[in-house]
């Protein structure tokens, strides 16, 4: 692995445990707004932000893939920047988006478990986005942008917790993961939405054909940005695939030789997409004005085609295969080409990080997690500060990172039990491979007292800490079904 940034190296050992985490409680978090001179007031940046469903680190060309086609994204690389180091909200599909559109890990805001405990919403979910909080399309729309959100939302499915609810002014595609219609446990059909409304929904499950899905979403995304390309423009592209199942157009499976070929076909789709949308940028001489993000909700599944490449674990597991992704940021003239960083970025950035670009507004009181990275997006060698990343499971915190160092925190948790701590250094071994907590006990030492403060702060599972702030919930929530007359249902205080 090339290091270009290594943020904090082994410094973290050389500091007492109180020491260090005095240090990152008063660096806090990065101030919630602050153009600093970045906002030309003539053309304020584009936003597109490519969200993919279980993407794994290993899955693109440009990350090593074995056997998925990806030229489009390659080539976004090349003129680009590549973050080796970018990690997702959470393993999972919820609390990632949650950390996405808020820029606090889904803990913090009480999305990372469902009303009955779950890891992630599924359908009739009470549970969503309070309107307290400021998503970052609504802090955009605030500050005159047109936005839009084309594909899976899987923050709520009741009407209160829509995605034209929360800042985007307009919406097609599925409220959930796409393997949500279970009839056994009350699923309705999947049902394909625009707006607030259900656009398409067959009589009986498992009769919607994903395989057009990709390319109806970049249809959507290209007629919305057609419309709005004279105002500034926020587009967040949420693909439905890969999740499984996987489904993409016949002449995609040509594409890839990937064992499980739909997993590849859907890989090559994507790319396909990514291309359309950069081109139609190019087009119409907005390139230079457009900041587009390409990343992951979280990491591949090997079981259903994906790959993670070095890394060990996988989607659902606080190892780095579930939570390290690929990211590819992509703004000519601004964001240099041919470039790649490894300093430690990740999706809660990302709203800071363009509301700070567009000069738009984050409130300041409520705690967010994010951090501005726009000028590591100009200059990708630049050091940043070292600071916590702490991965959320299940309700439960079961790692930290800080500077090179990865801690997997011991209890019993949804997918392991673990007695004793283990310790990795991720620049030596980027497989986590070689538990050193036994040589490096110091070290042990302070990234727990990280953990056991965040861990105060936020409390695990249904016991909530001081400054969790809880999420929306309605009373009667009912399913998604092309008659609106049942999608009434009321909502809480």
């Amino acid at each position: 692995m090339t290091r270009r940034n290594r943020p904090g190296g082994h410094a973290v050992a050389r500091w007492p445990a109180a020491t260090l985490l005095a240090a990152v409680l008063a660096a806090g978090p990065a101030p919630a707004s602050d153009a600093n001179g970045r906002v030309d007031a003539a053309r304020r940046p584009n936003f597109v932000v490519i969200f993919c469903d279980d993407l794994g680190y290993g899955d693109l060309g440009c990350y090593g893939s074995r056997w998925n086609q990806t030229p489009e994204i390659d080539r976004m690389a090349s003129q680009g920047v590549r973050f080796t180091s970018f990690y997702a909200g959470a393993p999972v599909c919820t609390p990632s988006r949650a950390a996405l559109l808020l820029g606090s890990y889904a803990r913090r805001v009480d999305l990372d478990l469902d009303n009955e405990g779950q890891p992630v919403f599924f359908p009739r979910e009470p549970k969503g986005i309070a309107p307290s909080e400021v998503t970052l399309a609504e802090a955009l729309a605030d500050a005159g942008y047109q936005t839009a959100c084309v594909g899976k939302w899987h923050l709520g499915d009741q009407p209160p917790h829509l995605p034209t609810r929360h800042g985007f002014g307009y919406w097609f595609g599925v409220p959930y993961s796409n393997d949500m219609e279970w009839a056994k446990r009350g699923d309705p059909p999947l049902p394909l939405m625009e707006n607030d409304r259900v656009i398409e929904q067959h009589d009986a499950h498992r009769e919607f054909d994903q395989s057009t899905l990709t390319q109806r979403y970049t249809e959507a995304a290209l007629d919305w940005l057609e419309a709005n390309k004279s105002e500034p423009f926020f587009l967040y592209l949420a693909h439905t695939m890969p999740h499984n199942p996987v489904a993409a157009r016949e002449a995609f499976y040509e594409r890839t030789t990937n064992p499980e070929a739909g997993f590849g076909a859907a890989v090559a789709e994507i790319d396909w997409s990514t291309g359309r949308l950069l081109e139609w940028l190019r087009d119409n001489d907005l390139a230079s004005d457009t900041l587009v993000i390409f990343t992951s909700d979280n990491g591949g599944q090997p079981r259903w085609g994906a790959d993670n490449g070095p890394l060990r674990g996988h989607k659902a597991q606080a190892y780095e295969g579930g939570v390290r992704v690929p990211c590819v940021a992509w703004r000519p003239g601004t964001v240099p080409a041919g470039r790649e960083t490894d300093a430690m970025a990740s999706v809660l950035d990302l709203a800071p990080t363009l509301c700070n670009l567009a000069g738009a507004t984050l409130p300041a009181g409520p705690t967010r997690d994010g951090h501005d990275i726009g000028d590591l997006l100009e200059d990708p060698g630049k050091s940043l500060p070292p600071r916590p990343f702490f991965v959320w499971y299940d309700g439960r915190l079961e790692a930290v990172r800080y500077g090179d160092w990865k801690l997997m925190l011991p209890g019993e948790f949804r997918r392991r039990e673990q007695e004793l701590p283990e310790l990795y250094n991720l620049v030596t071994d980027l497989g986590e491979q070689h538990d050193l907590a036994a040589q490096q006990p110091q070290i042990v030492a302070e990234l727990t007292a990280l953990a056991d403060e965040h861990r105060r702060q936020l409390g695990e599972r249904l016991t909530y800490g001081p400054t969790v702030r809880r999420a929306a919930r309605v009373d009667d929530p009912r399913p998604l079904l092309t008659d609106a007359s049942a999608n009434q249902p009321t909502t809480e205080d």
